[in-house]
């Protein structure tokens, strides 16, 4: 779908939307289609139970001219019109025209007591109108033509439309790459494994990012046996994928050094997730081809970056395996050698996921030295227990991180929210047969995790977020269709912008 910008102006033909607030108060647009109609918007509200609370819409049709329909938005109160509103009212006018129309003309005015301007409201109901306009309908052949979204684009009118469009087009660069999360997590496992996802992420060389793909041999010589352990049951060979993108000047002598260091995103990539021999039941399996969550996230947010070229040093590891159950798959009991040289017990080929990170994060901290690393996995169930839905799980070794995290994801709705982490539960992974074991016990599931995780980072400023209830929406918002969210792509983007950039 296609979002264009144009100074304000009252439309002669189409579809029109126009604001009304609180008390059926109507904006300057709203009163302009009035008139233009003849009284036809202030008489259909009158004769409705439409009072402008937002999320609520009216409809008026308007026959016997070129000026097809004015859609009326409720923005609710002035006070509360607040970024995320403005993209939510975006997604919501998408999904109340796409079956109607082919073009709509958003018209957007100053309000008083709103402390955004026109154009920067307009930013943001574009940008909301985008996130909103996803759809993952590739392998459908038999959709009835009615049942197709129509909506090709969404015009929006307002005041200094030259800045609305440069303020967007920055955010359209972001909602490339959490496009293409979403089309990556969507994908089934037997489409994108191993190679295939590598194969994805060389592709943002287009954009100036180095891409390197280590191959097993590669990884074997590294001493990478925690993540050959997983991947050894498959029939598809692992890969790790590096992604370089540098946006900041290199600076030179005694400036050089720390002030360069990169950031690293590292991902989980497990492109399916039986479980191993510890096979999982096999009631809702099939949701574990977005076991790579954690992966295409990173290869998003590469792509955000790279896309609006942030001034920014950031390199982003994958680690991808298959976890299979086979003749050659990984056993309860077998014992495995990390990057790191710390030895682990494998009670549980389920708990596959943080056996990959350990050498992912272990490498990158070796090879890149990153002032800061933040991964990225679907690791637990027990996180889900936990938040549900709503919220990703944080841990971290630095509280000044977290709250970095926190204020980034409330910036974007998405969310995280900290979980403890301590002495106690790391003794939980301790192994009377190995330096730890992959599993803590019953309780305290995705805590034992991420204490698992932090033997890899040593002190590295370090950041876990477990994505595993956010990944996947079955029901949909205004801004994210059912289906893969994306989430992680908007939170870390906008904690680089404002951390990292500024």
């Amino acid at each position: 779908m296609k979002v264009t910008f144009a100074n304000l102006a009252v439309p002669a033909a189409g579809a029109v939307v126009v604001g009304v607030l609180e008390g059926r108060k109507l904006t300057a647009s709203a009163e302009a289609m009035d008139k233009a109609t003849k009284g036809a918007v202030t008489r259909a509200i009158k004769a409705s139970s439409f009072k402008g609370a937002k999320h609520h819409s009216l409809t008026i049709m308007t026959p016997g001219g070129k000026l097809a329909r004015v859609v009326c938005f409720g923005l609710g109160k002035a006070k509360e019109l607040t970024r995320l509103e403005l993209q939510n009212l975006g997604g919501h006018v998408v999904k109340a025209l796409n079956a109607h129309a082919t073009s709509v003309q958003v018209l957007v005015d100053e309000v008083e007591g709103c402390d955004l301007k026109a154009h920067e409201m307009a930013a943001e109901i574009a940008l909301g109108a985008k996130l909103g306009s996803y759809r993952f309908d590739k392998y459908k052949t038999k959709v009835k033509e009615h049942d197709k979204p129509k909506l090709a684009e969404v015009k929006v009118l307002c005041k200094l439309s030259p800045k609305a469009k440069a303020a967007f087009e920055i955010e359209e660069k972001v909602a490339a790459g959490v496009f293409f999360t979403r089309d990556l997590v969507s994908e089934p496992s037997n489409v994108i494994y191993p190679e295939t996802l590598a194969a994805q992420a060389k592709s943002l060389a287009a954009l100036g990012v180095k891409v390197e793909v280590l191959t097993p041999a590669q990884m074997k010589k590294l001493g990478m046996g925690a993540l050959l352990g997983v991947a050894q049951g498959s029939a598809h060979d692992p890969r790790l994928v590096v992604m370089h993108y540098n946006g900041k000047p290199q600076r030179a002598g005694a400036k050089a050094g720390k002030a360069d260091a990169p950031v690293a995103f590292v991902g989980k990539g497990v492109t399916f997730d039986s479980g191993g021999i510890s096979i999982k039941p096999a009631a809702n399996m099939e949701d574990m081809k977005w076991d790579m969550g954690g992966a295409g996230v990173v290869i998003g947010l590469m792509k955000a970056l790279a896309g609006r070229k942030a001034k920014v040093n950031v390199v982003g590891v994958i680690g991808l395996v298959e976890n299979m159950p086979s003749g050659t798959a990984q056993r309860p009991g077998d014992i495995v050698t990390s990057m790191s040289g710390q030895t682990i017990e494998v009670i549980n080929t389920d708990a596959e996921g943080r056996l990959v990170l350990a050498d992912a994060l272990w490498y990158t901290k070796e090879r890149f030295k990153p002032h800061t690393m933040v991964d990225l996995a679907t690791l637990t169930g027990a996180i889900m227990v936990a938040l549900g839905d709503q919220y990703a799980g944080l841990f971290s070794n630095n509280d000044g991180l977290a709250d970095e995290l926190i204020s980034a994801g409330r910036a974007v709705d998405e969310r995280v929210w900290m979980m403890p982490m301590g002495e106690g539960y790391d003794k939980l992974i301790n192994s009377p047969a190995a330096d730890m074991q992959n599993v803590g016990g019953r309780w305290g599931g995705s805590i034992t995790a991420a204490q698992f995780l932090k033997r890899f980072v040593g002190d590295t400023k370090w950041a876990h977020l477990d994505i595993a209830g956010v990944t996947w929406n079955k029901t949909g918002t205004a801004t994210k269709p059912a289906g893969g969210t994306g989430f992680g792509v908007r939170l870390l983007d906008r904690w680089v912008r404002d951390k990292i950039e500024k």
